[in-house]
């Protein structure tokens, strides 16, 4: 009796933590195999979802209904290749493109305001080669592969406020300036909250993390106050409508059916393919709220099985982030999972109402091949550290080597002995 009281306090967090890590030091490839399934499925599902919440428009427009599904399995097909690739690749490797990536993403994101398009009110794409190219999607990667390989070199002097947020901070809110730029707070909130994500990672000092997090939401109100556009939104969302709002637009449209949508799908969804929402009744249906309708035409269990693959992703890759004993891959990996995990949640909890509408996209499932691209080569980063806990020989070691020929090892070991 007195052995089961004594476990009983902090007993159930302490085996829920224990079940989150894992058994043993390594572990034996369930890891890997999680975080590859549950992103193939979600990248499947989104695929389907945008066919069926994309035709319609398509259609309208005088194109297949197939062509927005197909463009998003052309680039489902590269961001898997690439998520592979990258999977095959030692993390540590990556630290030479830390620089010259983020040069290419400041001059990109400078050139988007120059030159490039601007769709719905945001200024956000780029022709390159005959493809349109969303450059901030890529900046979310490439800023966290950066701060994590800054933040790994000054490691020693992380307790200093100067050298924890100098240059860190100044170039993510650089980076998060230039994209504010083209008018796109979602994907503003998501680069701050890769900024923090990379500190918090780095083990940067609780009094330091507070103030810079205190800087950044100061920031965020700033970019809500100065646009009477997102004013609007919030005014919306809180359920006023003051009157210069209401004679522009109706901001709570968006919203009122997206949760029309997902009220009208019920336990078992109208069908796939058979939303009554997707025409024209949700503004960009196939992109920001495409959960909408995945709820209404695979009802309740539908967005259950979206929640449970990225719960699945979020417990996978938590434990390949708490298992690296090194600083670089574990900032790299625990920034990657706070994106594609927190900008789940945020487009989730905007299409629910939770949330005033800032654009931001369901990570694998929205239409978008910037953003699928990224999402699934963030994906290989962690899938390679999965893997060497499936060898741990090889850990810290070159996937890829060239092999001496036979020969020249046996006259190596002939001079060796004489």
């Amino acid at each position: 009796m007195a052995t089961a009281q004594q476990e009983r306090p902090g007993g159930t967090a302490q085996s829920l933590w224990r079940r989150l890590e894992g058994p043993g030091p390594l572990g034996s490839g369930a890891g890997y195999y999680l975080i590859l399934g549950s992103t193939l499925a979600l990248t499947a599902i989104g695929i389907m979802m945008v066919l069926s919440a994309s035709s319609v428009e398509s259609i309208a427009l005088g194109e297949s209904p197939y062509s927005a599904a197909l463009k998003q399995t052309v680039f489902g097909i590269i961001g898997v290749i690439g998520m592979f690739i990258i999977s095959r690749i030692n993390v540590r490797w990556l630290k030479r493109l830390a620089w010259p990536g983020i040069g290419v993403t400041l001059v990109l994101l400078v050139l988007v305001q120059l030159v490039g398009k601007r769709v719905l009110g945001n200024r956000n794409w780029i022709d390159v080669a005959g493809f349109s190219l969303q450059p901030s999607e890529f900046a979310k990667l490439l800023l966290a592969l950066w701060m994590a390989t800054i933040l790994t070199k000054k490691a020693s002097l992380l307790h200093n406020w100067k050298h924890a947020l100098v240059p860190v901070v100044p170039m993510g809110l650089g980076v998060a300036g230039l994209v504010i730029w083209g008018h796109d707070l979602g994907t503003t909130l998501v680069i701050l909250l890769v900024m923090a994500a990379a500190l918090f990672f780095g083990g940067v000092p609780t009094r330091i993390f507070a103030v810079c997090g205190a800087i950044m939401t100061v920031g965020a109100i700033g970019f809500a106050v100065t646009s009477a556009n997102r004013m609007c939104r919030i005014y919306a969302w809180v359920g006023q409508t003051p009157a210069e709002c209401s004679q522009d637009a109706d901001f709570t449209y968006q919203v009122q059916n997206g949760l029309q949508g997902l009220a009208s799908g019920g336990w078992l969804g109208v069908g796939l393919g058979q939303s009554r929402q997707k025409y024209n009744w949700i503004p960009e249906a196939q992109n920001d709220f495409i959960f909408s309708v995945l709820g209404e035409e695979l009802g309740l269990f539908g967005t259950l099985l979206v929640l449970a693959l990225f719960a699945v992703l979020a417990v996978a890759i938590f434990r390949v982030v708490i298992r690296q004993k090194e600083l670089f891959p574990r900032v790299l990996a625990g920034t990657i999972m706070a994106w594609l995990l927190g900008q789940a949640a945020l487009n989730m909890a905007m299409v629910t109402g939770l949330l005033p509408v800032i654009g931001v996209p369901l990570p694998f499932i929205s239409s978008g091949g910037s953003a699928l691209v990224s999402c699934l080569c963030g994906v290989g980063v962690v899938l390679s550290l999965a893997r060497e806990e499936m060898r741990p020989a090889t850990a810290g070691r070159p996937r890829w080597t060239l092999r001496r020929p036979a020969a020249a090892q046996k006259a190596t070991k002939r001079k060796a002995s004489t």
